[in-house]
């Protein structure tokens, strides 16, 4: 993808001339004819592709100064290029103070210009790097959140919304889709931002433990226990507590849930006494809560605890235009630990591709899947032969092998000769089997494991999708994993 360049300018025949000047420099111009609409661009829902603005400093209304002035007063870090017909030694002073990059004086050189605008990209893209160091020291917030998406924006409204006050949070929305940095996102903009942020995936603690991780014990309370463990609730008092999958809790632990949210208190394991917490309590599910409670799966007065400020992630297939923009985030997050990577984008009909597909997986299998094209690739843009599994699916085809090298020669002479080449897809997987070889109804529990292996193997060991399309909890899976004597981090794919 091309760089944008933002032309501002109330002259439309400059405009004009900025236009097929930028785009024979290789650079992609978006126009705005005055200062409300600059600003209106640098901080809609498109501005995460802008890398440079181009701006008028003599325009009627807001002229380029209050320009500059409003961007740096909202924060906004994009290089400023000042362009003026009044070349004097104040005016490039005055343009300088309001925070602008470089100055030019029209008629500007091509070559001029292109000078200025490559040295503003270098400077963006080491503030870049910069400004994310900043942001992990600081604490991540709705700022480094990556959307051009008007559905994701409003679920970022009201996250901002929460995140001015103490009440508790229920994030819902499909695996992958970010609910975390969105709870992150919430703890850096609220009070308690300096504070800790404790996070605690309930569906991957074992049933038996999940009371005394979440609650803490006392030295001896029970078979194992050497030592006082404190509990998440306790480690995260004066700061945040972020509970994900909380769908997969145990109804016993339920009820001492609700008396930590209602009490603010917990009773830890072997405890004589109750520990008062001071927490700000943040859930997630990738269930819909309130179809367990009609299920009886989960506690009503716990649901209603919980789901004071409701708010949905969107999925990826819902918000395509993030497609683009989250590519290249991960294109320049990946391509420098990649060894022999020179990667600077991606091609047209890669994206176009990309964006076709719905993503079950949601940002964690884009994500994943963008590291595996960089992997591949040989060339300086990801090509659609780098997405061999997206190609296959937005196709039609089930599944294409990777054939061996004397496969993949007879298979290119074919194609170069003029004949057909053959479509080597995977062979078909056998229907789960009903009967043993002696003819009878094999056992439930054969059927289960070999239902729970094609699961795994089927969503590339991806564990809260495979629990959600199995029906059951994560934590109910790993003990059934373990019980098959399957180690759960074999099968676990990147994305989970």
């Amino acid at each position: 993808m091309s760089d944008t360049i933002l032309i501002v300018d109330d002259d439309p025949v400059q405009r004009r001339l900025l236009d097929a000047v930028v785009r024979k420099l290789g650079y992609e111009p978006a126009l705005a004819e005055g200062g409300e609409e600059a600003l209106e661009a640098v901080s809609g829902a498109r501005s995460a592709q802008l890398r440079a603005v181009v701006l008028d400093l003599m325009m009627p209304g807001m002229d380029g100064i209050e320009v500059m002035r409003r961007m740096r007063r909202a924060g906004i870090h994009v290089p400023v290029i000042v362009q003026t017909a009044q070349g004097g030694v104040e005016t490039a002073v005055a343009a300088m103070r309001a925070g602008a990059f470089d100055f030019v004086v029209k008629p500007v050189s091509p070559e001029r210009l292109g000078k200025a605008i490559r040295n503003a990209l270098k400077v963006e893209a080491l503030g870049g790097v910069v400004r994310r160091k900043r942001s992990r020291e600081k604490g991540f917030s709705f700022s480094d959140i990556i959307t051009g998406s008007p559905a994701m924006e409003r679920t970022i409204r009201l996250a901002r919304k929460a995140a001015a006050s103490d009440i508790p949070i229920l994030i819902e929305g499909e695996s992958g889709v970010g609910k975390e940095l969105i709870a992150r996102a919430i703890r850096g903009e609220s009070t308690r931002r300096t504070k800790p942020f404790v996070t605690v995936n309930c569906g991957a603690i074992p049933e038996n433990l999940v009371e005394s991780i979440l609650f803490g014990h006392e030295k001896g309370a029970f078979t194992g226990a050497t030592e006082k463990h404190t509990g998440k609730f306790i480690e995260a008092t004066t700061g945040t507590l972020f509970l994900d999958e909380i769908g997969d809790l145990p109804a016993d632990v339920q009820v001492k849930l609700l008396r930590a949210v209602q009490e603010g208190e917990v009773d830890p394991v072997g405890a004589r006494s109750t520990v008062k917490v001071d927490i700000r309590l943040i859930s997630a599910s990738n269930q819909n809560l309130l179809e367990r409670v009609k299920e009886g799966r989960f506690r009503e007065d716990l649901f209603y605890r919980l789901n004071v400020f409701p708010i949905m992630v969107p999925p990826l297939r819902e918000r395509k235009e993030d497609i683009p923009l989250l590519v290249q985030h991960f294109i320049g997050r990946f391509a420098g630990g990649v060894p022999g990577a020179h990667i600077s984008g991606i091609t047209a009909e890669a994206l176009d591709m990309l964006s076709t597909y719905d993503w079950p997986g949601n940002i964690r299998q884009l994500e994943n899947a963008v590291f595996r094209a960089l992997v591949l690739s040989e060339g300086e843009l990801l090509a659609v032969a780098e997405f061999p599994q997206i190609r296959a699916q937005v196709d039609g085809i089930d599944e294409v092998l990777l054939a061996p090298p004397e496969r993949e020669a007879a298979h290119e002479d074919a194609a170069e000769g003029g004949g057909e080449a053959p479509l080597l897809r995977q062979p078909p997987r056998p229907a789960l089997r009903v009967f043993d070889e002696d003819g009878h109804i094999r056992t439930l529990e054969a059927t289960e494991r070999e239902m729970i292996h094609l699961a795994v193997e089927h969503y590339g060991g991806q564990m809260s999708e495979v629990a959600r399309r199995l029906g059951i909890g994560r934590s109910t899976l790993y003990r059934k994993l373990k019980e098959m004597g399957m180690d759960p981090a074999e099968g676990r794919g990147q994305s989970d």
